[in-house]
């Protein structure tokens, strides 16, 4: 049996390898734990009961945008809503919370891409968190088809092109199986001419180097899942401070064991200690 004594939990850590695995660490404070060659076995986490906010470091009661106190998540511009909806950005207005957090993060290279997750989905991403924000929303299957200058710009090629795709993933569908592979690059080219229009006005608007159209591989990305459920339940360390089971397998930032599933990166900032019988 190996003890991981208590520390801050923080969002699980991903690589792709080449040929396409996805290799997991689990990160618990200062440490950190090989996660794929644990499944299989029997693990336990335990929840202490604290919480510290990842950002200024204080006890908080409650979690907020996975993570962070109820003061920090109201003044972080990393929180705020222009975050989760970027075409909803109001810098320009002199209004973010962080200008110089926003123009370091916001006004950087971003990528639209195609991906296929609990199905096809469109979604954003920075330069930087390739293939990170794939693997997070338990992608298979992914395909940059835009580079855009900002976050803002990003948000506005999502939105045309949710018109005609969703934008959203069902994480109760993606841990229940695999999605059936598509064609993306086929999808790409259909999908582009019925927002050409758009496209168009916002080159007027931004310039013509804002936007650019992509040709690059679908990248594939295979799970360590050695067996999926047919009925998802999910822990809460709020309700259930132990979670225990067999480690069926990691998808996205999820961990499946055979008595249910439990988002690691919801739980960002709680104490837990983990136990490997």
């Amino acid at each position: 049996m190996q003890q991981i004594e208590i520390g801050a939990l923080r969002k699980m850590r991903a690589q792709l390898s080449a040929d396409g695995s996805v290799q997991y660490r689990m990160v618990i404070g200062e440490q950190e734990v090989e996660l794929n060659s644990l499944i299989g076995k029997h693990i336990s986490l335990h929840h202490s009961g604290h919480i510290d906010c990842q950002h200024c470091g204080k006890k908080t009661k409650k979690s907020y945008s996975q993570g962070y106190c109820f003061p920090c998540m109201q003044k972080l511009a990393q929180c705020d809503m222009c975050i989760m909806k970027p075409e909803t950005c109001h810098f320009e207005q002199g209004t973010c919370r962080e200008p110089e957090w926003g123009e370091s993060n916001c006004f950087i290279p971003h990528y639209v891409y195609l991906a296929n997750t609990s199905g096809l989905k469109v979604g954003i991403t920075r330069h930087s968190q390739i293939p990170t924000r794939w693997i997070d929303q338990g992608a298979t299957q992914a395909l940059p088809i835009f580079k855009v200058s900002t976050r803002l710009q990003s948000g506005l090629v999502e939105i045309a092109l949710a018109e005609f795709i969703g934008d959203k993933t069902n994480w109760r569908a993606m841990l229940k199986g695999s999605a059936d592979a598509v064609d993306l690059k086929a999808i790409a080219q259909e999908l582009k001419p019925k927002i050409a229009e758009k496209l168009a006005d916002l080159a007027l608007k931004y310039g013509e180097d804002a936007i650019i159209e992509l040709n690059e591989d679908v990248v594939n990305l295979h799970f360590p899942v050695e067996q999926y459920l047919t009925k998802i339940s999910s822990f809460n360390f709020d309700k259930t401070p132990e979670v225990s089971g067999q480690l069926m397998g990691i998808k996205g930032q999820y961990l499946i064991f055979d008595t249910g599933v439990i988002n690691i990166r919801k739980f960002t900032s709680y104490h837990v200690s983990l136990q490997i019988i």
